[in-house]
């Protein structure tokens, strides 16, 4: 995860939030940003709820979540796929407060016949630093997945091959890993893993969660997929046991608020144990991408987050919390063919967040201001009114001739995108855009005052990559 860290943000963030319900306009552009994109993108359902100043405000459901519910409800259960792991880890933990194993014992010592099983500890597999070779980076079901497994089965197939790096010395996704981490789980806890978290953690914090592989059915949301942008079909569920440790729950949006609250407000685990997930774990050589055990630190909108994503068969989620505004977002919809998870999740964060958050949102409105801008110089033309005295002074007649004479010959861009975050610099809202033509690109920095109506104090534009 590649992070713009910008030290000025800091003292322009306001304080958390308190608890501060939604207003009125938040929850209608909340709604109207959720229909929009389930209408743009063909996605059937998204299911949110929203934390903020520590405080459920706002579950809610859009759109037709299967072929027999065709009105989505904020209390029915959608697949969380990979954001189950930070369960997973959850309970290796609550087993280490027991007394009953240690993190950084070897898998060995519970599992036997694992390549590295002597090296590879507890923490490296949570932390995906094990080097057991993923059994399912696909975004797509493959064959095997057709038939129900068993995790020993997954093991002995994905497990027992020579490791993909020595433990420790590379970070690389692996639900093998988790099926390993599942599996010590139940062997030394003697009850299934679900039946451990069910007693631990759901029931404790008045959680509902099940096994998402009995999440099927009329009664329960649908998974769909679409070819290309061919038509929206039903999914086929994988068989039974493909997601397990890795990405075995299904919840609804609340409930998974629930745990993060839980994890804002450091109750249920022992404080150390939070802190210990969210630590980033380092290589042997210093480095480190932020990831902890199941859970991934980053920032959006220059906050601190604490998040993980899913892909389940048919389904796509978000879960992010931003502990130092005591916020959090869930996101669940019933596709895996499009970003509108991550499109609701963004749009979200900038209604939810503080509002010097969202002053610096990449978002449609700044991309068309800045396309507006440039089309203006392509024919020579020039809204002063845009822009701040400085860069007034900047654009002299001499300027906007080599613009206009450089740019026009050019023809329409065939792509015009933002790239990377937004970021503050000398008070202004610092972003890059990329113009592309068939045989080259343009680069375009510009600084601008916070606010969508904000002047422009730069926009230059050199050749690009």
């Amino acid at each position: 995860m590649t992070l713009r860290l910008i030290a000025l943000a800091a003292l322009l963030t306001p304080a958390p939030l308190l608890a501060q319900e939604l207003t009125p306009a938040e929850t209608a552009r909340i709604d109207t940003l959720v229909r929009s994109t389930l209408a743009d993108t063909g996605v059937p359902s998204a299911s949110i709820a929203v934390v903020r100043g520590g405080k459920l405000v706002l579950a809610r459901a859009y759109g037709k979540a299967s072929e027999t519910i065709p009105a989505a409800r904020a209390d029915l259960p959608y697949q969380i796929a990979s954001i189950s792991k930070q369960f997973t880890a959850t309970a290796l933990q609550l087993l280490e407060d027991d007394g009953k194993l240690k993190l950084d014992d070897a898998v060995a010592t519970y599992i036997p016949g694992i390549s590295g099983g002597d090296r590879i500890t507890l923490r490296q597999l949570l932390s995906h630093t094990s080097g057991l070779q993923d059994y399912w980076p696909q975004d797509y079901s493959f064959a095997a997945m057709a038939t129900p497994v068993t995790p020993q089965q997954i093991v002995d197939r994905w497990a027992k091959k020579p490791l993909d790096f020595e433990p420790g010395t590379q970070w690389q996704y692996s639900n093998t890993g988790y099926v390993v981490a599942g599996m010590i789980v139940e062997k030394v806890a003697g009850v299934p893993l679900i039946d451990f978290l069910q007693a631990r953690v759901f029931r404790p914090l008045g959680m509902t969660a099940m096994d998402q592989d009995l999440a099927v059915g009329p009664r329960y949301p649908q998974g769909y997929k679409r070819f290309a942008l061919g038509p929206v079909r039903v999914e086929t569920p994988a068989a039974r046991g493909w997601l397990y440790a890795a990405g075995e729950l299904s919840m609804s949006a609340a409930d998974l608020a629930r745990w993060d609250i839980a994890r804002m407000n450091r109750t249920l685990l022992p404080p150390e144990d939070w802190v210990e997930q969210e630590t980033p774990v380092r290589l042997t050589d210093g480095s480190t991408n932020g990831y902890g055990l199941g859970i991934g630190n980053g920032r959006r909108l220059d906050h601190r987050t604490l998040e993980h994503s899913g892909e389940a068969v048919g389904f796509l989620s978000q879960n992010i919390v931003f502990p130092d505004d005591k916020a959090a977002i869930v996101v669940l919809t019933n596709s895996w063919f499009s970003d509108a998870y991550g499109r609701i999740t963004r749009g979200l964060a900038e209604i939810v967040l503080p509002k010097a958050a969202a002053a610096i949102s990449d978002d449609a409105a700044a991309l068309a201001k800045a396309r507006r801008v440039y089309d203006q110089l392509r024919g020579g033309t020039l809204d002063r009114a845009a822009l701040t005295t400085d860069a007034n002074y900047y654009f002299t007649p001499t300027a906007l001739a080599d613009y206009r004479t450089s740019l026009a010959p050019l023809g329409e861009p065939t792509s015009f995108v933002a790239t990377g975050k937004p970021g503050l610099r000398g008070g202004f809202v610092q972003r890059g855009f990329r113009v592309t033509y068939p045989k080259r690109s343009l680069w375009i920095s510009t600084f601008a005052e916070p606010g969508q109506d904000g002047r422009f104090e730069q926009f230059l534009v050199t050749p690009g990559e």
